[in-house]
């Protein structure tokens, strides 16, 4: 397919955003394939992450940062379409598309139920756009708790680097659900909710909390309360700067996590390959996205998975998985359970421990001026009178710990609580938050508004208990009927109630309502009746007769029965622990790294993989757990080490790649730790361009990469350029001299310096001064030349081994010594050639550096084939 080069118009929109973020299947599928033109080093994706999502989009980005020698290939195939490039919270109102089932939305569900519940049956699916449900998530990320990852089916690993300081590993600082925090905004508590009625409501809270006596433990966000800084919501909410220089984070989504990956693979492409040539491009790219690309099963032979069977334009296609290539279930939870149910149908665990989260809704509402702090008719001050008046926020968080009268374990719940200063007739918890508002004159209008009422929602958020023991339990993912594409569905049931006597969540054999689930919402909406009166501090006090319908509802001066309050059980987003990770094959469906025991390459990663949930929103433990695989996975090899007195100039990682610089046509890849030479028409120099030398002994290692020409000699020239010039400065010299530098700032090396060759054939005219080891053009004393450089032939390079250069500069005089590398042994050098300048002659080449850096730069070429470089360090004299 030929590649699109331009951004397509559709009725609405010139789609910039699709064409450099996306690949089309035919462009990712072409750029693997050696046959194509100029494409002999094409290579296949080695880590395919299915599903473009929250968790898919956390692990990808990472498994990029960490490939710092551009060692693999990432290939992420999304179902759904590039949608929208934020989260919707901080674009204007009313961009979410349409719910579920309603024409043009990106919402859809997959699964069917067999709940006998009907109200348990409305799954909420899921976001089939990049970014998945991280577009449109609330927010709301407290960490787990340690009472939450007790669980002896918890991984030690595991528990350890998410609850204790483990990164960076040299010096440990954070945990990984801490850099999670940093990564989705929420390691500052709450930096955007602030001012009196917060100020007030967080006080009272506090207050009343430490005065309470027995019963659950109502608690701050981290399990404990020692201060009112505790109570702050959790909120994945960044309103300013992380740095200088750059802007806030806002609500997070993963959708700019790929964006930012994808940018930069692209712009490393095009510097890695000849300009005009996409295609070739896309063979550099070290990451591809294809959306609209819906995975409808994985190829399994023996322990591997070998292939991703996709429909993609109506058409069936198949994506290879190389040997040793790795396959990543991003999905959500129940499309990464049928997923890996029909790649690994011996595994009978898979699908069981089914958890989401139990939910409840209590609205009530209390005079304005019930809070001292809050009264304009007790404030003197007019300018802190109109304050108090004006349309207020408020955010706060409290967890709940539970014990469970059968056996003493604890069951956890979290109160999300948001309050709003509002008038006569609001009833709206959030009017005025998560609002980006930057039009100056919408501002102003909260001037005129007069608070009469605050209105509070409480949020309850509980705990389910999985079960992973009954062959059958309750709850549970399993497959079901077919498809479109003729392949099973998953089927879906999830109760609080027990069917099985032997249900270890039951907690009263003769009532079926009675189980460890169904025990802790009750504690819950107790909780939440406690917290009202709490914040009524004994004034008046009215509640909203129908949370979960609003539009129906008044105002009331009781609560309303706990089923007008409660959500149903399949309302969330937060399904989770049907792949829960162990350290038992036995006993768990993935190891410690996510990767599903009997197979070798196919991991998950997200909250399937939680051996048990707790009450946290599973956005901020499935993007720490998506960053851990990563690591874990992770197979860079590491840098060379460095013989005494030698400072790396390349050390095969991004860092020093990034101080070199090119001059000419061509361009150099980073690739495997390895600097590759991509020629171009006239040649090209990659020089280091941090630092200039005088005296130094080089060393370096290069290989050929063939074929062979008639005569056995290996094909591939390059050379090392010592000690020219600047090449971006427009020389008159050298332009006087050689032409061509004026379109092309390679000869400014060629020019001002000297080149040790690397070119077996001797091109041209097949002269030793042209040959491997020898400074290029330099007499030898061959047919009749003058003798300038004392050359002897050194050993017949093969193509594909590499071979060291040790190149010692002093003064005027240059010694070339060359030997065959070999890994953690030290190269045998034999020494070719040794110049020295003549008095009188070559005055304006290989000169120290002057002052003004007009000298003295180091570097390689890019002239025929694609000779590779690597390990190259220096040791000044």
């Amino acid at each position: 397919m030929v590649t699109i080069k331009i951004p397509q118009d559709t009725t609405f929109s010139f789609d910039v955003p699709g064409r450099y973020a996306c690949n089309t299947l035919d462009e990712a599928l072409d750029s693997t394939n050696p046959n194509l033109p100029d494409q002999a080093d094409a290579r296949p994706f080695d880590y395919i992450v299915i599903g473009g999502g929250s968790f898919g989009a956390a692990l990808t980005a990472r498994l990029f940062n960490l490939d710092v020698t551009h060692s693999h290939r990432i290939l992420v195939i999304e179902a759904g379409p590039l949608a929208l490039q934020e989260h919707v919270q901080n674009l204007p109102p009313d961009f979410s598309p349409p719910g579920k089932g309603a024409p043009g939305t990106v919402w859809g569900q997959p699964w069917v139920s067999d709940s006998p519940m009907s109200f348990n049956q409305g799954f909420p699916g899921l976001a089939f756009c990049v970014g998945g449900r991280s577009v449109f998530w609330g927010g709301w990320s407290p960490y787990l708790i340690d009472s939450e990852v007790a669980d002896p089916s918890w991984p030690a690993g595991v528990k350890k680097d998410l609850m204790t300081p483990v990164l960076p590993p040299s010096s440990p600082k954070e945990s990984y659900l801490d850099t999670a925090a940093r990564q989705i905004g929420t390691d500052t508590t709450n930096d955007f909710v602030f001012g009196p009625l917060h100020n007030a409501m967080r006080d009272r809270l506090f207050k009343g909390l430490k005065a309470r006596g027995a019963g659950d433990v109502l608690a701050g966000n981290r399990g404990v309360l020692n201060a009112k800084e505790e109570l702050e919501a959790p909120l994945a909410v960044s309103s300013s700067s992380p740095r200088p220089g750059m802007f806030s984070l806002n609500k997070f989504s993963g959708v700019q996590l790929l964006f930012r990956a994808l940018r930069v693979a692209q712009g490393e492409a095009e510097a890695a390959a000849r300009p005009g040539t996409p295609e070739v491009q896309n063979t550099k790219k070290r990451l591809m996205l294809v959306d609209n690309c819906y995975v409808t099963k994985l190829e399994r032979t023996g322990n591997r998975i070998t292939g991703v069977l996709v429909k993609y334009q109506g058409n069936d296609r198949r994506i290879d998985v190389p040997s040793g290539g790795k396959v990543f279930l991003g999905l959500g939870t129940i499309e990464n359970t049928r997923q890996a149910l029909l790649a690994v149908p011996e595994k009978n665990l898979i699908g069981r421990n089914l958890m989401a989260h139990l939910r409840s809704n209590l609205t009530f509402r209390v005079p304005h001026n019930s809070f001292d702090a809050l009264n304009p008719d007790l404030e003197p001050d007019p300018v802190k009178k109109q304050l108090l008046k004006e349309l207020q926020i408020s955010a706060l968080f409290v967890k709940g710990i539970h014990t469970h009268q059968k056996d003493g374990s604890k069951g956890h719940y979290h109160i999300q609580i948001t309050a709003s200063g509002v008038g006569e007739l609001g009833v709206n918890s959030e009017a005025e938050l998560f609002k980006k508002i930057p039009n100056i004159d919408d501002l102003d209008q909260f001037n005129d508004l007069t608070d009469k009422w605050i209105v509070v929602t409480l949020r309850g958020i509980g705990e389910m208990v999985g079960v992973k023991t009954l062959a059958d339990p309750q709850n549970r993912v399993a497959l079901g009927p077919a498809d479109g594409n003729g392949v099973p569905r998953a089927k879906v049931r999830l109760e609080t109630n027990w069917s099985d006597p032997a249900d270890p969540r039951v907690t009263d054999p003769g009532k079926q309502q009675r189980t460890k689930d169904n025990d802790l919402w009750a504690a819950m909406d107790a909780a939440c009746e406690e917290l009202a009166l709490i914040f009524a501090d004994g004034k008046p006090i009215q509640y909203l007769s129908r949370p979960n319908d609003a539009g129906n509802a008044h105002w009331q001066a009781t609560p309303p029965a706990n089923d007008l309050r409660r959500d149903n059980l399949a309302s969330t987003h937060h399904e989770s622990g049907t792949l829960w990770m162990g350290d038992n094959q036995a006993s768990s469906v993935t190891d410690e790294t996510g990767r599903i025991w009997e197979t070798e390459n196919l991991y998950a990663v997200g909250p399937a993989l939680l051996p048990t949930m707790g009450s946290p929103n599973p956005m901020l433990s499935g993007v720490a757990l998506a960053r851990r695989t990563a690591d874990k996975v992770n197979t860079n090899a590491t840098s060379p080490a460095v013989e005494a007195g030698f400072s790396p100039l390349f050390d095969g990682t991004e860092k020093t790649f990034q101080r070199w610089k090119l001059a000419g046509p061509g361009a150099f890849a980073l690739r495997d730790g390895l600097l590759i030479a991509q020629p171009s028409g006239d040649h090209s120099v990659f020089f280091y361009a941090a630092e200039t030398f005088a005296d130094y002994v080089l060393r370096l290692q290069f290989r050929l990469p063939g074929p062979v020409d008639m005569f056995g000699k290996a094909i591939g020239n390059s050379g090392v350029f010592l000690r020219f010039r600047y090449p971006h400065t427009k020389w008159d010299d050298v332009n006087q001299e050689k032409k061509e530098a004026a379109g092309n700032p390679a000869w400014v090396a060629a020019v001002t310096g000297f080149e040790v060759q690397i070119d077996e054939q001797g091109i041209p005219q097949y002269l030793e001064k042209n040959r491997t080891g020898a400074i290029y053009d330099i007499p030898t004393g061959q047919n009749g030349e003058p003798k300038e450089q004392d050359y002897t032939a050194g050993p017949v390079l093969q193509p594909g081994k590499w071979y060291e250069y040790e190149i010692e500069v002093v003064g005027d005089k240059y010694t070339v010594r060359l030997g065959e590398a070999k890994d953690g042994q030290p190269t045998a050098f034999q020494q070719i050639t040794t110049f020295t300048k003549p008095a009188g002659k070559y005055q304006t080449r290989g000169l120290a550096p002057a002052p003004d850096n007009s000298s003295g730069y180091i570097g390689v070429q890019a002239h025929t084939g694609k000779v590779a470089f690597r390990h190259i360090r220096i040791q000044k004299k």
